[in-house]
């Protein structure tokens, strides 16, 4: 019998055993951190699904292979499809003019929709509403696959992954660096704040020239801020600079921010390429899936359906780095 070996038990791990054991393949599980938590990058994302957003500064295949995830994620936890609403003070419309010019799937709502979208969003005449988008509860969607694999007879190892493992899947994002030289971490750092005195629905982001600002709800007034993408691997501390921006971006949406209980500071680096696109490769017998950069939660179901492909039936998709393969 043919086992194959994920090796990393963040987004990319858990949706790749995910969709191999859903095709009927026997799966094992190693990480030596055990079950998901703040020590993985994915605990502190967005968890937005927003392919035509994320479309006004990445390549085409994060647009097109990103709404296959809305999908994907919908039938492994919960999911709210309530679209992602941009706005922008006066001063900055020719940020969302260009921000419109970059992307698509979106309509144009003044003022009065906007008012009717959110209400708690205060001085916002015009925005753009992308209402196919969705999000989700990363920390829970990881849990939900984690105890999904469980229910499902799939063995998770709390140990490193044994050498010479037969039909190993790495996912260890930036742990793989010794094996794929060219995969660099880009900081991000993310507020999560407690503002019951707001209600906000859906994703909002707030264009500014210097650093764009989205946020999302998680429920009970708990709100995740982030924006940063900093090509530095310090993964220490949080900037002053950034923590003022985010609360000072989070007060310009409602100055009743200004009260928030900020509950998490997070800082973490994302795997990423070159191009900022994820990659599959084969070296020996060990199949690398990485570099998920800031589209983890939107991109990987694309990439495991990937590795899944390639495992099991030796098919090359587009993710897969044929030079290198």
């Amino acid at each position: 019998m043919t086992v194959y070996s994920v090796i990393g038990a963040g987004v990319a791990g858990l949706a790749v055993a995910t969709e191999l054991t859903e095709r009927g393949a026997t799966v094992e599980i190693y990480d030596p951190a055990g079950p998901p938590g703040p020590h993985g990058c994915s605990w502190w994302a967005g968890g937005m699904l927003a392919p035509w957003c994320e479309y006004e500064n990445a390549e085409e295949p994060v647009l097109r292979l990103g709404q296959e995830a809305i999908v994907w994620w919908a039938a492994h936890t919960e999911v709210t499809r309530a679209g992602t609403l941009v706005v922008a003070s006066k001063r900055d419309l020719p940020d969302m003019r260009r921000f419109a010019r970059r992307t698509e799937g979106f309509v144009e709502v003044d003022r009065a929709r906007v008012a009717a979208l959110e209400p708690d969003l205060h001085g916002f005449g015009q925005g753009l509403f992308f209402e196919e988008e969705a999000h989700l509860d990363p920390r829970k969607a990881l849990q939900d696959l984690y105890r999904g694999l469980k229910d499902k007879g799939v063995t998770i190892h709390k140990r490193i992954a044994p050498s010479g493992l037969q039909n190993a899947i790495d996912c260890r994002g930036l742990s793989a660096r010794e094996y794929l030289y060219d995969l660099r971490g880009v900081k991000g750092e993310m507020l999560v704040i407690r503002c019951p005195d707001v209600e906000i629905t859906r994703p909002v982001r707030l264009l500014h020239p210097r650093m764009p600002l989205y946020i999302v709800p998680r429920g009970e007034g708990i709100y995740m801020l982030g924006a940063t993408m900093i090509e530095s691997e310090d993964s220490s501390r949080i900037t002053a600079r950034s923590m003022l921006e985010l609360l000072s971006a989070a007060y310009a949406l409602n100055p009743a921010f200004g009260e928030a209980e900020v509950l998490e500071i997070g800082v973490d680096l994302r795997p990423a390429f070159p191009d900022n696109l994820p990659r599959i490769r084969r070296l020996g017998r060990t199949i690398y899936a990485n570099g998920l950069y800031r589209h983890g939660y939107l991109l990987a179901p694309a990439l495991a359906r990937g590795v899944a492909d390639l495992a099991l039936h030796n098919t090359h998709s587009e993710m897969v780095d044929e030079d290198r393969a």
